[in-house]
């Protein structure tokens, strides 16, 4: 039996109504919602929100359809490769629920448009693909005060985060500095399997509704990390830095950057090489999984990335390196622990590469 689109719309929110709520229902329809990135993590969390009945969504994206990355990014199909995504994305939309505000924005977010932009709505979903617009987004978010949802995904593994929450921490308070260029592979160049696409957009998605909805416990100060592999969760509780570059000023101090353009290394770099680890003698921390040490051995210290905030007791005095199987966990690694005033260098490509 097919239901006609008030039919829809009157059972979609008779289920609200009765999970959040008249008051959460409200807040829902009323809501403004902008999603950065409408690939494989907007995708998910776009279609679900247009569904539930968010009032106005925005999606922002310059790029175009490919084929290469339907596998993840469901919300199109093979022909509408060389489409405009947000464009396309914002008709998809509408298509799904009629009865909310879709804005599709065929631009890049940049410097000079970001706060202009952010201030209309009332939460920010990040799925881009790079720290360029990771940090821009982030700052603009804590400058104007609008919560951010921010995810990202590798090969098997995922990580989301509520940011500028209810006086949590921002994304600076996690990884105060972005990594050297080319240091993280993309999507495109290490892979990423489609369906965990799914899983997070999906999470984002219902962070953002916990946020609006005022219910449950979104995940401010907890970093969520996803093992598609080991269908397991680990979760990392972060706390605000005082001493943040952006959020420990007041907010009539905060600024952007002159610019987001992270093309050279500083001093303070967050990577090494394994020639120069070898020659260092620096100790080694390991933060894969037992099965993955199991299978191939480090000769390190194994602290899995899940439990390494935990564990900052039994982690080396000195300055020490961190590997993982590709590079990525390790410089998340490092990131997490230089925001707790501790100093160890990633090891870049992992065990994959060493010699």
């Amino acid at each position: 039996m097919s239901l006609s689109a008030k039919e829809r719309e009157r059972y979609s929110r008779q289920i609200i109504l009765e999970e959040f709520g008249t008051e959460g229902q409200e807040h829902l329809k009323s809501a403004k919602v902008l999603i950065v990135g409408a690939g494989g993590l907007g995708s998910p969390a776009a279609l679900y929100l247009a569904a539930m009945g968010i009032g106005t969504i925005g999606i922002i994206d310059d790029d175009k359809v490919a084929v290469s990355n339907l596998h993840r990014q469901i919300i199109y199909g093979e022909n509408d490769a060389g489409s405009s995504k947000a464009l396309l994305a914002s008709e998809k939309l509408s298509e799904a629920n009629s009865n909310i505000t879709v804005e599709g924005i065929n631009e890049r977010l940049t410097r000079s448009n970001v706060l202009e932009i952010i201030r209309s709505y009332d939460v920010v979903l990040d799925g881009s693909d790079n720290f360029s617009t990771r940090y821009l987004v982030n700052d603009a978010c804590s400058i104007l005060g609008v919560p951010l949802v921010s995810a990202s995904i590798l090969r098997f593994e995922g990580q989301v985060v509520v940011l500028n929450y209810k006086d949590g921490p921002c994304y600076r308070c996690l990884f105060p500095e972005p990594p050297a260029p080319e240091s993280v592979p993309s999507c495109a160049q290490a892979g990423v399997i489609g369906a965990l696409a799914g899983v997070m957009g999906t999470m984002m998605a219902m962070e953002t509704v916990k946020i609006i909805a005022e219910i449950g416990e979104p995940l401010t100060g907890r970093l969520l990390l996803y093992n598609a592999l080991k269908g397991h969760f680990r979760e990392i509780k972060v706390k605000r830095d005082s001493m943040c570059s952006l959020c420990g000023k007041p907010h009539d101090e905060r600024r952007l950057l002159d610019s987001y353009d992270f093309d050279t290394c500083t001093d303070n770099a967050l990577e090494t090489t394994w020639p120069d680890f070898l020659k260092s003698g620096m100790p080694l921390i390991d933060v894969r999984e037992e099965w993955e040490n199991a299978s191939l051995p480090s000769g390190g210290r194994l602290i899995p990335l899940g439990t390494l905030l935990s564990k900052l007791g039994e982690l080396p005095v000195q300055e020490f390196c961190i590997v993982c199987a590709s590079g990525s966990r390790s410089l998340t690694a490092a990131a997490l622990l230089r925001s707790q005033g501790i100093r160890a260098k990633s090891i870049h490509g992992g065990m994959k590469a060493r010699p």
